[in-house]
Parts: structure tokens; sequence; C-alpha cells
């Protein structure tokens, strides 16, 4: 009696891991009860999906502009880490904020406009409400007069659709976590 080759190849088994021979040539799994463990994680795992996909259809406008926000506002506080605080210029241990020049109550319409948004500390941010004197003069040494000309007479008011903020929102966490991944190889430059 011959022996088929591709029988005695080992394989791993997707539930516990451990090395088995196959009795058929699209078996996955050592035994039953590996079988079944894989169908419940199967199931589980499309039933999380399912939640998911819930949840996502059920967030609000409300719930996706907070959640672009904060990944906006992750994505600056990163991009702008070995800076000082845009406006009054010191390094220190305390909290740091992605301060709007132009706030978003005033112009919506810059809310995730990069250019308006730059490191700021707490103090700078909250207590002083945004230094703005200061800031306005470290944002032309940065970005040029040009540049803030154009922040000075954008449009006042957009409202985000959900759409857009769903797309804001993947865009940042995206640039943040390529930003982390590169960021030991670029210093190194």
């Amino acid at each position: 009696m011959q022996v088929n080759e591709k029988q005695l190849k080992t394989k791993k088994c997707k539930s516990c891991g451990e090395k088995f021979i196959p009795s058929k040539p699209l078996q996955i799994v050592c035994g039953w009860e590996c079988a079944n463990v894989l169908t419940a994680k199967n199931k589980l795992k499309a039933i999380r999906k399912e939640q998911r996909e819930e949840r996502k259809r059920l967030k609000g406008r409300r719930e996706w502009l907070k959640d672009a926000q904060a990944a906006f506002n992750s994505y600056i506080r990163y991009r702008d880490k070995d800076e000082p605080c845009i406006s009054c210029g010191r390094h220190h241990t305390g909290q740091y904020h992605a301060g709007h020049y132009k706030a978003t109550s005033i112009r919506p319409s810059l809310r995730f406009n990069e250019d308006n948004v730059h490191k700021q500390c707490q103090p700078c941010n909250f207590h002083l409400r945004g230094n703005l004197l200061n800031y306005r003069i470290e944002l032309i040494k940065k970005i040029g007069q040009d540049r803030v000309d154009v922040l000075e007479s954008s449009p006042e008011y957009k409202k985000w659709s959900i759409a857009e903020l769903e797309e804001i929102y993947i865009k940042y966490k995206r640039m943040l976590k390529e930003a982390q991944k590169c960021a030991p190889v670029c210093y190194m430059k």
C-alpha cells in the first residue's frame, strides 16, 4: 500500500496550535473538539463585526465630530511634539493641546485645517484664551504671512457631514499611525 506524500505533511491546528497529520487535504484542525472551538471563535468574530457595524451605523454627527476632532488633535500634537508652545515658546512638562488660531466657534470651516492648529500649552490655551497676539506672531514666522491671511479671510460657516467627519477621522488616524511608524527611521536621516 502506497501512502500519498501530502498526507504525511504535518499541519498546525488553527484552534489549539498543535501539529497534526491531516486525514483529509483541506483539514485545518486536529479533531472535533478543536473544530467546535474554532467554529465558536468564528461565530463570535462575526457577532462582534456585526455589532461594530451597527454601532457605526447608529453613530450620530455629534459623535463623529468628537471622534474626528480627537483624531485630528492627536495628529497635531504628535506632528508638533518636538516644538515649543506656539504662543509662549516654552518647553515644559505640563499638558499640551492642539490650539486653534481661529476658534472653532468662530470659524468652524477651519476646525480641521492644519495651518490653523498647532501645539499649545494649557496655560496659553485655557488661561490666556489662546494668547492670540503671540500666537499670530509665531504663526507668521512658522507658515508665512500669505497663509495667515488665508486663515483670516476664510469663510465663517461650515457644517461637516457625517461622511466628511468619518473620512477625516480615518485620514488622521492613518496619518498618526504612519508618522509613529516612521518616527525611528525618519529621525535617523
